[in-house]
């Protein structure tokens, strides 16, 4: 077209005006062959349209999960580990997790408040708790809710379940919700609200490409760290004049209002989501997470999903574990790389792998009762009336007794090799560090 141009050029002086434009297109012709990235080209019709027929073909992919129309829950293992340099060191492990159909937690709390001889795992651990129970009562698909119970988001739950605790420390905490209730074009259409207060993170993987296909990392959290120190993450605290004479809770609660970094991504049957404390995160990067998956988390033969079994999702909770603690390890002298640098951290580590499945009418029956049992047992047992004298043995059996009957029904959800789990932590060391 300047060729075209310079032909058209009649006066001298615009044609040596339209000379001047060609050379210097062809200097920039012969500079841009050297280049490696060079800037946006115009994409062809045809280029475009084979675009759009293979997305076309993904987001059919996804809508034919949604025309099924039915509830998802998680199905979900976790594990917990203290790193072998900080028990040496006589730190206590903090950290808890939360395993339940409807809502995922790890919670990171500060070790260090042990030298101010508080529990650091207390608060971390009430927090779960009482998170879990607000989900059961809020979230579970076909159960009755009351007005005042009703779902207003993990910001709102995080702060009813602060108001509601009374034990004292300093946590991170890292939630995932799953709503059914959300409806776009009259058909459910699951979300995941994610709540992030501090440094823990959650990776969201998916087969985008099929069931046969390898997973993909599709969302993932930052991490919320005071001028990007990895010591100084953002926390939900409750202290007092040991640490800090003009602590007030208000402080807390402006926390989660205004620190919580909320996300709200769809959910399929099938997606994998891993949440891990700054321990995983900060030892191995995204794509070895993915390739640990990948290698354990093998896709099915066929186009019908196939959920995955407990088992196999605590080997990847233990594989993410033991893998984050090596790079802490020197091989050869040497360290390996890691996000913060080689070496790594040594931290308490805790992660929770989960994969979104069916809910069904197993799963609410099962969780129906284990919710009738809580309720009944906040009223009559020690935790509602004061059992004092004579009582006090008879109270605590009954307690016991019914502890008994929870674990009973959970384990009963995961008798069968392909329906959900939710359980309390595979540490051998630490038991009762995980929620469920």
């Amino acid at each position: 077209s300047l060729k075209g141009s310079a032909i058209l050029c009649r006066a001298p002086a615009l044609a040596r005006g339209c000379a001047e434009a060609l050379r210097a297109c062809a200097t920039m012709a012969a500079n841009f062959q050297d280049v490696k990235r060079s800037p946006t080209f115009m994409v062809g019709s045809a280029q475009q349209r084979g675009m759009l027929e293979q997305f076309q073909k993904r987001e059919q992919h996804f809508t034919e999960e949604y025309q099924k129309n039915k509830p998802l829950c998680f199905s979900a293992r976790a594990y917990q580990q203290t790193h072998p340099a900080k028990v040496r060191m006589g730190y206590k492990d903090a950290d808890a997790t939360l395993t339940s159909p409807m809502l995922l937690g790890v919670c990171d709390g500060v070790s260090q408040l042990e030298e101010f001889n508080m529990d650091p795992s207390l608060l971390p651990q009430e927090i779960l708790r009482i998170c879990e129970e607000l989900a059961m009562l809020q979230l579970m698909p076909d159960m009755p809710v009351s007005p005042q119970d009703a779902y207003r988001g993990p910001i709102s739950l995080l702060k009813e379940a602060y108001q509601a605790s009374e034990s004292f420390g300093s946590t991170t905490v890292l939630l995932a919700a799953l709503d059914n209730g959300t409806r776009i074009h009259g058909k459910l259409h699951p979300m995941i609200a994610v709540l992030s207060i501090g440094d823990c993170e959650l990776l969201m993987l998916r087969r985008t490409n099929g069931r046969p296909s390898d997973l993909e990392a599709v969302f993932h959290t930052e991490m919320q760290r005071i001028d990007y120190n990895v010591q100084t993450p953002l926390q939900l605290a409750r202290v007092d004049e040991r640490i800090d004479e003009d602590f007030d809770e208000s402080i807390a609660l402006e926390v989660i209002e205004k620190g919580s970094a909320v996300h709200c991504v769809s959910a399929y049957e099938g997606d994998i989501l891993i949440l891990g404390s700054d321990g995983v995160f900060d030892n191995l990067f995204l794509d070895e997470i993915v390739e640990i998956c990948n290698e354990i988390l093998r896709p099915g033969k066929t186009v019908d999903f196939v959920p995955t079994t407990p088992a196999i999702l605590s080997q990847v909770a233990h594989r993410i574990v033991k893998d984050s603690h090596a790079k802490s390890d020197a091989k050869g002298g040497q360290f390996l790389d890691t996000p913060i640098g080689k070496g790594g951290k040594v931290d308490d580590t805790s992660v929770v792998v989960a994969e979104i499945v069916e809910w069904t009418e197993a799963h609410k029956e099962i969780w129906s009762q284990v919710r009738q049992k809580r309720k009944w047992k906040s009223v009559l047992s020690c935790g509602g009336m004061q059992c004092g004298g004579a009582a006090t043995s008879s109270c605590s059996n009954a307690c016991q007794a019914d502890d008994d009957e929870d674990r009973r029904a959970k384990a009963k959800s995961r008798g069968a090799e392909n329906e959900s789990e939710y359980s309390e932590s595979d540490d051998e060391e630490k038991p009762g560090c995980s929620i469920a």
